[in-house]
C-alpha cells in the first residue's frame, strides 16, 4: 500500500470488488463509487481503479462529504495504469 493514512488498511480490509473505471473521465469514477454503496453492505471495502487525474482529488472529497473512509491507494492489482483507491463504505443508508 502507499499513501496510507495513519490507521490504514488491514490484511482484513481486503476489497469486496475491484471496480475498473480506466479510460473513464470525471464523473464517472465518482458515480461508481455511489453506486457502489448502494450494491456492498456499510463498511465493506472497495477498490476503485481510476486512471482520471482528478480522482486524485475527487475521491478523497468524496469519502469526506459521504463519511467514507479513504483506507490508502495501491497499484492495480493487474499491474495496469491507474491507482486503486481503497475505501470503506460508509456507514448507514444509501
Amino acid at each position: 500500500m502507499t499513501d496510507s493514512p495513519a490507521g490504514g488498511p488491514t490484511a482484513g480490509d481486503r476489497p469486496v470488488a475491484w471496480l475498473d473505471q480506466r479510460g473513464q473521465r470525471c464523473p464517472i469514477p465518482i458515480v461508481t463509487l455511489a453506486r457502489a454503496r448502494r450494491a456492498y453492505p456499510p463498511g465493506s471495502v472497495v477498490a476503485l481503479v481510476a486512471d482520471d487525474p482528478g480522482a486524485q482529488a475527487d475521491v478523497p472529497a468524496w469519502c469526506r462529504l459521504k463519511g467514507a473512509e479513504l483506507l490508502g491507494t495501491t497499484a492495480p492489482r493487474d499491474g495496469g495504469p491507474g491507482t486503486a483507491y481503497l475505501v470503506r463504505l460508509p456507514p448507514g443508508a444509501p
